[in-house]
């Protein structure tokens, strides 16, 4: 049950540092990034003063990636990650690699971070259909939602993430709540993202092995991106005092090409980084919201509403991404 103080605090206006009317990040997945896209996108972003995530695969896969993209592996890649890194750019986890691992190889995977950059990632995302997905499937959902989900998907995600099963292979469930403290989960159109989802940073009880859950905004590709960061829904961000993590993978080819940034995406950006915004890793903006809003364990009610939401813009906005 929903209580009045707990709706006055979700309704109240969070106050940003510095007089800052909103808050803006990122949280970049690596798929397609390489040092031959990268690296302009973010010296970019650095530029104007924007100041987000960018995630990695500690480790390269053993297997042939169904999507492309560096690896930590990759001693050129990982100079530049240390670069970002140093200009105080976040670094995330999105599983152990590229492909589906098993519990030794994620253990050696979440080590291999905490090697290379000193402690363990604060933050994550699942990859693609790796069966080590955190919840993944028709786990994200529950009861009459997660009904329609495998009606709508025919069925072919039903049971078949294992990572939370003890028993199974793939189950990593402990590192991840000993390592890790925020994980993404939904992917609403709306760029205020806290507005789509007021109960983030939050603990889900029928979810235990992830200490805090987050949501984020639309952005996969260049074109949605630029679609969600639109002048009007810039301007209603701020407005409204919102709290935006954009969701994307600026490896998409969209964003970098023959040289050159994407014209939509530099105007957009250029506009959005002219306003009052607050613009930090995502980690550093949970910790803020959770800090205002203290500790937030969502009730069953709160997260059917969550799920409906995200299932109803899978088959009328998006079609099917994450």
């Amino acid at each position: 049950m929903i209580t009045q103080e707990r709706m006055s605090l979700l309704k109240t206006r969070i106050r940003y540092p510095e007089g800052k009317f909103f808050a803006f990040s990122v949280f970049d997945d690596p798929d397609g990034t390489t040092t031959k896209n990268g690296p302009e996108v973010y010296r970019f972003l650095y530029d104007l003063g924007v100041i987000t995530t960018k995630s990695v695969w500690p480790v390269k896969g053993d297997q042939v990636p169904a999507i492309g993209g560096a690896t930590c592996e990759d001693l050129e890649h990982l100079k530049w990650v240390y670069g970002l890194k140093r200009q105080g750019f976040e670094i995330a986890f999105h599983n152990a690699t590229y492909h589906s691992s098993r519990r030794e190889q994620v253990i050696a995977g979440l080590e291999q971070f905490r090697k290379l950059f000193g402690e363990y990632p604060k933050s994550h995302a699942n990859h693609a259909d790796c069966q080590d997905a955190l919840y993944w499937g028709d786990a994200r959902l529950t009861g009459f939602n997660q009904l329609m989900y495998n009606l709508l998907t025919r069925f072919r995600n039903k049971g078949r993430f294992l990572w939370a099963d003890p028993n199974s292979e793939f189950f990593w469930g402990d590192k991840c709540k000993q390592h890790i403290k925020y994980v993404r989960n939904f992917v609403y159109s709306d760029i205020n993202t806290l507005k789509a989802c007021p109960y983030m940073p939050y603990f889900d009880e029928q979810r235990p092995f992830v200490n805090y859950w987050f949501a984020s905004s639309e952005g996969a590709n260049c074109r949605s991106f630029c679609k969600t960061i639109s002048e009007g829904n810039q301007d209603r961000l701020e407005e409204e005092g919102g709290a935006c993590i954009m969701y994307t993978h600026f490896g998409h080819a969209d964003y970098f090409r023959d040289g050159r940034l994407n014209t939509d995406f530099r105007r957009l950006m250029e506009r959005l980084s002219r306003k009052a915004g607050w613009f930090v890793p995502v980690s550093v903006l949970l910790d803020y919201i959770q800090q205002a809003r203290g500790h937030c364990v969502i009730s069953p009610r709160e997260r059917k509403q969550l799920e409906r939401k995200w299932l109803m813009e899978r088959v009328f906005v998006f079609h099917g991404t994450t």
